[in-house]
């Protein structure tokens, strides 16, 4: 039986940086050893990111609806490509509002014990109020486009 010629020191733990913090160590019994639990940090909802793009894809495709209908309208064709960027844009109002109505739940039932928790409650409001002005511009857009085309033809 071959000896060492030093003892073993123990492993001292590394120094708590500001990502990897312990939050509680648990002793395994009857050894010498310990369970250390490290506090998870909170993430944004990605989610609500989406929620917010979607809201603010919306509203700059509102926005593009406006300049068609207006500059389309004497020659005919602003209502018809008005309307196309109009589906568009309640297309991605209409997801705006549903991803964001998910990432508040998802926020809201995140955090449990060993469970990741979510923040970003405010940014999925964000979009989902960014999601419900977008596709309201672009159906008022629409409907000045076409009350602009139907004048312009009589």
């Amino acid at each position: 039986m071959s000896q060492q010629p030093y003892p073993m020191a123990p492993v001292p733990p590394p120094p708590p940086s500001g990502r990897w913090q312990p939050e509680r160590v648990d002793v395994v019994p009857g050894t010498e050893f310990g369970l250390v639990q490290l506090r998870v940090e909170p993430i944004t909802s990605g989610l609500a990111i989406g929620s917010l793009v979607a809201g603010i894809g919306a509203i700059l495709v509102s926005l593009i609806v406006f300049c068609f209908g207006l500059a389309g309208a004497d020659d005919g064709w602003g209502a018809l490509v008005a309307g196309a960027f109009t589906l568009l844009s309640v297309i991605a109002g209409a997801g705006a509002i549903i991803v964001g109505l998910v990432a508040r739940r998802q926020i809201r039932s995140s955090g449990r014990t060993g469970q990741v928790r979510f923040t970003g409650r405010g940014i999925a409001t964000a979009g989902i109020s960014c999601g419900s002005a977008g596709a309201g511009i672009a159906l008022a857009g629409l409907a000045l486009s076409l009350v602009l085309q139907f004048s312009a033809a009589t």
